[in-house]
């Protein structure tokens, strides 16, 4: 009866053990995330949380003066209209120029695929201060480049610290991204479909518009939107090359929080609050057009 007794509680103790050991198994994973939560929260929520409540803080009290002062100023609206001028256009450029490029290097030698691949991401990292310091040597206004195309009479009226000068620095920084982020989209593409497409009569601009361009269209889309959120949040390269004096929603921030005559940390935390609004409604706007595109590919194979 006894030896019976403790052969139970024996069983017992070990389910017990057993259950407690797959217990610890289940948390191990939630203990591995522990890290990338405590750094999340402390670099990312923390942060954006601290911004958005101090955004409302208007002379120790809680008012929407921030917001009215941002909206009813012509200064910051144009500073607004410069940056999503610049994102937009230089995203547009790079997305193209970057899809071309993708493009051929699928047409070309593995070794220079490679080679291509590995100078775009190490090109990708060339921004900020080097990357302005590059374009003055050579595209202002004692650049090398300027002064040879002034001696042939080509250069006109370029300006290099205005805004065009900043689109062609904007562009520059934005292929490297772009083909980083497109090359991997482009093994959704098989080269037998271009040769069915040409078997059957379609040229070369068909097969793009018709069969290419729509299996890429989700890549496309959000790819350009985050070269526009890469473009928008450039800060280092802008201040570099125009030592703050033109007027883009980053330098008017940065301003406000460390400049020289006074800070405003709370009217620019209305600011960031404004342009990550921005951000988040073309970010809406992008899934949803993804989503269409899916639906779309979708109905069309089910035909």
């Amino acid at each position: 009866m006894s030896t019976t007794v403790i052969s139970q509680s024996s069983t017992a103790y070990q389910s017990r053990s057993h259950s407690a050991l797959n217990r610890l198994k289940g948390l191990k994973p939630v203990l591995w995330l522990v890290p990338f939560a405590l750094f999340f929260y402390l670099f990312q929520l923390a942060p954006m949380a601290w911004v958005f409540i101090n955004s409302f803080i208007y002379e120790d009290a809680f008012s929407l003066e921030n917001y009215t002062e941002v909206l009813d100023s012509a200064f910051m609206l144009q500073a607004f209209g410069n940056s999503l001028w610049l994102a937009v256009w230089s995203s547009l450029f790079g997305l193209v120029i970057a899809t071309l490029l993708v493009a051929s290097l699928r047409r070309v030698d593995s070794k220079i695929r490679d080679g291509v691949i590995a100078f775009t991401n190490m090109s990708s990292n060339f921004s900020g201060v080097p990357l302005a310091f590059a374009f003055i040597i050579i595209l202002g206004t004692n650049g090398a480049i300027t002064l040879l195309l002034k001696q042939h009479g080509l250069l006109g009226n370029f300006d290099l610290y205005g805004q065009w000068g900043l689109l062609i620095i904007y562009v520059y920084f934005q292929i490297p991204l772009a083909v980083l982020l497109l090359y991997p989209a482009f093994d959704a593409l098989s080269d037998d479909w271009q040769a069915a497409a040409s078997l059957l009569g379609a040229k070369t601009w068909q097969y793009w518009s018709k069969i290419a361009l729509p299996v890429l269209s989700p890549a496309l889309l959000g790819t350009f939107i985050i070269l526009i959120a890469n473009a928008i949040g450039a800060y280092a390269s802008v201040y570099a090359l125009t030592s703050g004096n033109y007027n883009v929603i980053t330098i008017r921030i940065a301003s406000l929080v460390s400049g020289d005559l006074f800070l405003e940390p709370n009217l620019a935390a209305a600011i960031s609050v404004v342009l990550m609004a921005m951000l988040a409604f073309i970010t809406v706007i992008n899934q949803w057009l993804i989503s269409k595109s899916y639906a779309g590919k979708k109905s069309h194979a089910k035909r």
